[in-house]
């Protein structure tokens, strides 16, 4: 019979072993030689178009553009000389920069644009080789290897570039996640990361989108640490602002989502974590992203107000949580409702609107959303991450998710009661209500706007709540 300590080593041993077999099919990528299961590869014979994106759908293109798709591409072209001079003498606080990102960057332009917005040539010259080195350490020491590679395999694989297993995109992937969990230990990895890294990816080469979603990480202006640490103290900051303005602006939707125990955790984890990426049409969450970039984390409490707002009077037809869930989580991603430019013009008009009533941005965040060991220092995991263990039970911080959850329902409850009435707040009057005792009003109308819960996340890993299932 085994003693402890050779039990331990026979399970060191086969995680490496795991994990060398894992960096080797990616090292092989493409080639004939390398083992896939078909299920891995599937065929995608349905589908019969490419968008712009690189997205398949299942329905073919029109044989013609129409007028609108043509006059579009004229003035898409006219912008990208634009931007070709803008970026060539770059000074990121013009106002004429802010404009041309509201009215979009162009697509070709966007690899350039937001290599500027977060900095990342300058970053890579400062930090010559170590990516490598990171990469390097990663194929010996990486112990989230089996989910990365787990996450890598589905996502977006209705595109082209991430389609066929182990493509050039894919391996990319695999690399900048399994890197990073070695230059941020104090982080690692968390899945929301796969999807965030897979559209710097869609735009960047892999030691760039390294350094973006770096970028992304640690910079104050967009901090993402804080979403994906343990604990998520970042999410649960943002979520109670988000209560916040909801129960300032739309009362009634506020108190609807309450009476069927619509928890903004169940909606917003994909605003939050990734940017509404899958929760809106692609086109428009990259929109979004271009402005993210450029304005900070403020823009995700703004767009998602925005997209209650514009969807309230639909949202209060349904009667139960998961038509609800349904509506936010996937009807909007099929079909928003509303063009492009419109959306934008609304997200703009609300960031303006909420920080005139200073609800823009929430309270400050606390040193725990913030990194505090130093990036880069390679530290060598415990025997328990090695092996692969997974715990039996919920680690203190993550009970404090749970709790802060149920607690803030509790709160919203209270809060909702002592509202104006169900029946007579703005909502269904199409009046607004004022927000912290100013005499003026949070109202879009004139600009021609159309107006389980906790129980389940105790039964749910905390980081499989990223997944947004």
């Amino acid at each position: 019979m085994m003693t402890i300590d050779e039990e331990q080593q026979a399970l060191l041993k086969r995680a490496a072993e795991e994990r060398e077999l894992i960096f080797n099919r990616y090292s092989l990528g493409l080639d004939p030689s390398n083992q896939v299961d078909p299920w891995e590869n599937p065929t995608y014979e349905i589908y019969h178009i490419t968008d712009k994106y690189g997205f398949m759908h299942d329905s073919r293109l029109p044989d013609i553009r129409d007028a609108h798709e043509v006059q579009k591409t004229k003035i898409e072209l006219e912008r990208d000389k634009k931007w070709v001079k803008m970026i060539d003498k770059w000074n990121p606080h013009h106002e004429k920069l802010r404009k041309r990102v509201f009215k979009g960057i162009p697509d070709r332009m966007r690899w350039p644009a937001w290599k500027k917005l977060l900095n990342v040539e300058e970053t890579m010259s400062a930090n010559t080789g170590v990516y490598a080195k990171m990469l390097e350490l990663s194929r010996k020491y990486s112990t989230e290897v089996r989910q990365i590679d787990s996450d890598v395999n589905r996502q977006f694989r209705d595109n082209l570039a991430f389609r066929e297993r182990y493509s050039v995109k894919q391996v990319s992937l695999f690399n900048v996640l399994n890197a990073y969990s070695i230059y941020n230990p104090e982080l690692g990895y968390c899945q929301g990361m796969a999807c965030v890294a897979g559209v710097l990816l869609l735009y960047m080469q892999e030691e760039e989108a390294f350094w973006a979603l770096n970028a992304l990480i640690v910079n104050e202006k967009y901090a993402m640490h804080g979403l994906f640490i343990e604990g998520f103290p970042k999410l649960t900051r943002f979520l109670e602002h988000h209560d916040r303005i909801m129960l300032k602006i739309m009362p009634k939707l506020h108190k609807h989502f309450m009476k069927h125990n619509v928890d903004a955790i169940l909606y917003s984890i994909k605003w939050f974590f990734v940017v509404f990426v899958e929760r809106i049409p692609f086109s428009l969450s990259l929109r979004v992203w271009d402005i993210f970039l450029l304005e900070g984390d403020r823009v995700i409490t703004a767009m998602a107000i925005t997209i209650l707002y514009l969807h309230k009077n639909e949202l209060l037809r349904l009667k139960d949580m998961d038509s609800i869930l349904e509506y936010l989580q996937v009807k909007l991603h099929k079909n928003f409702g509303y063009n492009d430019d419109f959306a934008i013009e609304a997200l703009e008009r609300v960031m303006k609107k909420l920080k005139e009533h200073k609800l823009d941005v929430p309270p400050p965040a606390k040193v725990t959303e913030f990194p505090t060991k130093p990036l880069g220092q390679f530290v060598e995991a415990d025997i328990e991450k090695k092996i692969g263990r997974r715990r039996s039970e919920y680690t203190d911080t993550e009970k404090q998710v749970i709790n802060d959850v149920i607690l803030r329902q509790e709160q919203n409850a209270m809060e909702v009661q002592s509202t104006v009435s169900y029946e007579t707040s703005e909502c269904a009057t199409g009046t607004s209500m004022a927000s912290h005792g100013s005499s003026e009003t949070f109202s879009l109308e004139d600009n021609n706007i159309h107006l389980k819960t906790a129980n389940a996340l105790q039964n749910t890993p905390q980081r499989e709540i990223l997944m947004g299932t």
